[in-house]
C-alpha cells in the first residue's frame, strides 16, 4: 500500500514538473486572456496581433477643445492622433513575459483569466498645431494702449479706453496633449496681454487739454482794437497727447497772425485819390502794430495757459515809407500794362463791392523796391469800410458773406501788376474755378481779411502808380499800371492743365425753412483741375521764365430742398 502511494505521488510530482517545465518554455505567441482594445490577442504572434488590430477599423475619440469663452468638439484625427498597433502588441507581449508561474499554468489548464490593455495612440505635434491654430486664429489680439481723440459732437477731447489683448498659448496645449493622447478634454491656455498706456494715465492731459479749450482774446496796448480766436481755433493750437500738452509752434504762429492782422492798424503810405477827374494827394499816416516778437512771446504763454483768457499785444508806431514829397508826377510815368475782368451776371450787392474795393485801390502808389500789399492799400472788409454781404468761398462751400466780389478786383490787379513782370511775393487761389475769371483759367488770386493776401514787389526801377476803371455798364473792370518807361517784354501763356477731375453728383440739403417742394440751387458744380500759368520776361537780352500753379478742387453742385409737399 505504501509503495503504490509513493508511486501515485511521484506521478504527480512527475507531471507537475513536467508542466512547470512546459510553462517556463517561450513560446512566441501572447499569454491566453489578453486583449488589446477589445479585440483579442491571446494566443496569437506578434505579428498575428498587429494584424488583427490594424484589421479592426479604430474610430478616433472626440476631444473637447476651450480656449477661453469658446469650445468646440473635433475628432482627435484632426488633432494628430492616431493609433499605435506595434506599441500597442508590445505592450501585451511585455504583460506575457511579466507572467508567474502560477498564472501561466492556469493558461496551461485552460483557466487563464482575461486581461484587457488599452490601445496605445500618438500625437503628431505639427498636425495637432495647425488645428489648434486653425481654432483659435480669431482669438490672438495685440493689446491696444488708451488714446486720447477729440470728439466732434460733444467737441471735447476723450479717452478712448485701452483694450487688453490675448495671446493662445498652442505650443503648451500641443504638449500637455502629446504627452496624454487619451485626454478627451483639452484646455488650451489663454494668456492676457495687459496695455501700455490705461484710461487713468491719460484722463489728467484731457482734462488740462479741455481746459485750455476756451475763447481767447487780444488787444493791443494803447488802442481798443482786438481780435479773438473761438474755443475750437484754441484747439488747433497744440496737441493733447500720452505724454501731455504739446504745442503745434506752426499753428501758433499762424494764429499769432491772424490776431495782429485783427489789431494792427498799419501806417498808410501817401497814394493819389480821384476827385472829379483829377488826382489829388493824400497825405501819409503813421500808424500802430504789433511789436511782434514780445508779444509772440506773451502770446504762447498766455494761450498755453488755462488761467488766462487774454493778452495784451505790445506796439509800436508804424511809421509810413513814401511820404506826400516822395509821390511821383502822374504826368511823368507811363503806362507799362492792362489788366481786365469781367463780371457779367453779378448780384447787385458784388457789385457794389467790385465798385468799392475798385476805388480803394485805385491811386494806390508802390515805391521802387517796396512790396504792394492789396488788404493794406484796400483797408479792412469791414462794412464800416463799406464792404457789404455777398457771396464767398469759406469752409467747403459757397456761402453769403461780407466782402464777395472783392476777388474780382484782387485778380484783376494781380493780372496787372503779373504782366508788368513784377515777382511774387504771396499768390492764393480760390478752391474752385470760378466763372467770373474765365477765360483765362488759372490766372486769379484770392484774398481773405485777414490773412490772405496778394502781395508782389516793385522790381521796375521806379515807382508804381495803380489806376482801376471800373465800367459797370459792360460789367467790365480794368486795372492799369503807370511806371516809368520799361525795356523788358513779358509774355503769359494759356494755361497748361495737367489733370482734370469730374465734379462729383449734386448734394441736396434740407432747409426746414423752405416752402414745401421748393428746390433751390446754392452752389454750382465744377471739375477740379490741375495747371500752370507761365510768364517769360525778357529785358536786354535775357530771358527768365516762371509760372503760377492752381491746383482746384472738383466741386459739387448743391441743392437747398423745402419740407416734401
Amino acid at each position: 500500500m505504501k509503495v503504490w502511494v509513493a508511486g501515485v505521488a511521484a506521478v504527480a510530482l512527475l507531471g507537475g514538473a513536467l508542466a512547470l517545465g512546459a510553462a517556463s518554455q517561450p513560446t512566441g505567441k501572447l499569454a491566453p486572456g489578453l486583449r488589446v482594445a477589445g479585440v483579442e490577442v491571446g494566443g496569437l504572434t506578434r505579428e498575428q496581433a498587429i494584424a488583427a488590430l490594424g484589421a479592426r477599423s479604430v474610430t478616433p475619440p472626440e476631444v473637447t477643445v476651450s480656449a477661453g469663452s469658446n469650445t468646440w468638439t473635433v475628432g482627435a484625427d484632426l488633432l494628430g492622433w492616431r493609433a499605435d498597433t506595434e506599441t500597442s502588441v508590445a505592450a501585451a507581449e511585455k504583460a506575457t513575459a511579466e507572467r508567474g508561474m502560477v498564472e501561466r499554468v492556469q493558461d496551461l489548464l485552460g483557466q487563464s483569466s482575461m486581461q484587457d490593455l488599452p490601445l496605445v495612440a500618438q500625437v503628431d505635434p505639427a498636425k495637432a498645431t495647425a488645428t489648434l491654430r486653425l481654432l483659435t486664429a480669431d482669438m490672438d489680439r495685440q493689446p491696444r494702449d488708451a488714446s486720447i481723440v477729440f470728439d466732434k459732437t460733444s467737441l471735447k477731447y476723450v479717452v478712448r479706453p485701452e483694450r487688453t489683448g490675448a495671446q493662445v498659448e498652442v505650443t503648451s496645449a500641443v504638449k500637455t496633449y502629446v504627452a496624454s493622447p487619451t485626454l478627451s478634454a483639452l484646455k488650451v491656455p489663454v494668456r492676457a496681454l495687459k496695455a501700455k498706456v490705461t484710461a487713468a494715465d491719460l484722463q489728467p492731459h484731457v482734462v488740462q487739454g479741455n481746459a485750455l479749450m476756451r475763447p481767447f482774446t487780444a488787444r493791443l496796448d494803447g488802442t481798443e482794437r482786438s481780435g479773438a480766436l473761438t474755443a475750437l481755433q484754441v484747439a488747433n493750437l497744440y496737441w493733447v497727447r500720452e505724454n501731455g500738452i504739446v504745442p503745434d509752434d506752426k499753428a501758433l504762429k499762424a494764429a499769432f497772425g491772424v490776431l495782429t492782422n485783427h489789431v494792427d492798424q498799419p501806417a498808410r503810405n501817401a497814394r493819389f485819390a480821384l476827385r472829379g477827374k483829377e488826382f489829388v494827394k493824400v497825405k501819409e499816416q503813421a500808424g500802430v502794430v504789433t511789436d511782434r516778437p514780445v508779444s509772440y512771446a506773451a502770446f504762447r504763454k498766455a494761450v498755453l495757459d488755462s488761467a488766462h483768457k487774454d493778452v495784451i499785444f505790445a506796439s509800436k508806431v508804424s511809421k509810413p515809407t513814401l511820404t506826400l514829397a516822395a509821390l511821383p508826377d502822374p504826368k511823368k510815368l507811363e503806362l507799362i500794362t492792362v489788366g481786365r475782368s469781367t463780371y457779367y451776371g453779378s448780384s447787385p450787392a458784388r457789385r457794389v463791392n467790385v465798385a468799392n474795393a475798385a476805388a480803394k485801390i485805385h491811386g494806390s502808389v508802390v515805391a521802387k523796391g517796396e512790396t504792394f500789399s492789396f488788404l493794406g492799400a484796400l483797408g479792412s472788409i469791414t462794412p464800416e469800410n463799406g464792404f457789404v454781404g455777398g457771396l464767398i468761398i469759406s469752409g467747403g462751400r459757397t456761402v453769403d458773406g461780407l466782402g464777395g466780389g472783392v476777388c474780382q478786383v484782387s485778380t484783376t490787379v494781380f493780372r496787372a501788376l503779373y504782366q508788368a513782370g513784377l515777382p511774387v511775393v504771396e499768390r492764393n487761389q480760390h478752391s474752385y474755378r470760378v466763372g467770373y475769371y474765365e477765360p483765362q483759367i488759372g490766372f486769379e488770386a484770392a484774398v481773405y481779411d485777414p490773412g490772405v493776401d496778394l502781395k508782389m514787389k516793385n522790381d521796375t526801377g521806379g515807382p508804381l502808380l495803380i489806376k482801376t476803371i471800373n465800367h459797370p455798364g459792360k460789367s467790365v473792370l480794368e486795372v492799369e499800371v503807370w511806371g516809368i518807361k520799361q525795356t523788358r517784354r513779358v509774355i503769359v501763356s494759356p494755361a497748361t492743365i495737367l489733370a482734370r477731375v469730374p465734379h462729383p453728383p449734386a448734394q441736396y440739403v434740407f432747409n426746414p425753412r423752405m416752402r414745401a417742394g421748393a428746390v433751390r440751387q446754392v452752389d454750382w458744380a465744377q471739375d477740379g483741375f490741375n495747371l500752370y500759368i507761365t510768364r517769360t520776361i525778357k529785358d536786354e537780352g535775357t530771358a527768365r521764365t516762371d509760372r503760377v500753379t492752381t491746383n482746384y478742387r472738383p466741386w459739387r453742385a448743391v441743392y437747398e430742398t423745402g419740407p416734401r409737399g
